[in-house]
């Protein structure tokens, strides 16, 4: 039996977002046009999620998976001991590594965008920080994907299926919803 965790709009965002940062990475220095609409459809994205993580569906509220990071902690040392509980929503990990990446994301499509205006075009800094965010934000992905990998092993649960069909399998005593 399964349970609809993950709302159409948080499928699209989710998938949005990563092939807007997919095409903008593999664009940087050879399309820019490409480049911008790449980042620019990151931003809007972003911005959609902010908002829809203040009215969304249950699951989509950022009141119902931000965690603190103390709870973070704990969550990682469950996991590093295997005895981390399944979450039906996203774990303290997943959120946390959720606001990581949305921070990530705005202070790069912000610089991206301060450097195609004229007072910050050929600064310096607006560059090196675009470039150093986009790097990290790389780094993020691949440890999300690697999280998703452990999470879908550790509890028998395809996570990449989930956030194609929005379904998870119904919580069981020892999950938390």
């Amino acid at each position: 039996m399964q349970v609809k965790v993950w709302d159409p709009l948080v499928r699209i965002f989710h998938w949005g977002l990563a092939a807007s940062f997919a095409l903008a990475w593999i664009t940087a220095d050879e399309w820019d046009a490409l480049h911008h609409w790449a980042g620019y459809a990151a931003g809007g994205l972003i911005a959609f999620r902010l908002i829809w993580g203040l009215i969304g569906s249950r699951y989509a509220r950022f009141s119902q998976f931000i965690r603190r990071p103390s709870v973070v902690m704990a969550y990682l040392g469950d996991v590093i001991t295997g005895r981390e509980n399944r979450y039906i929503g996203h774990n303290p990990a997943g959120a946390a590594m959720i606001v990581a990446l949305i921070i990530g994301m705005i202070g790069c499509a912000l610089t991206g965008w301060m450097y195609t205006t004229d007072a910050f075009w050929g600064v310096d800094w607006v560059e090196e920080t675009h470039e150093f965010l986009a790097n990290a934000l790389l780094a993020l992905v691949l440890v999300h994907i690697g999280g998703v990998l452990l999470a879908s092993l550790r509890h028998h649960e395809n996570l990449v299926r989930a956030m194609i069909n929005g379904r998870k399998r119904v919580a069981g005593s020892d999950d938390i919803s």
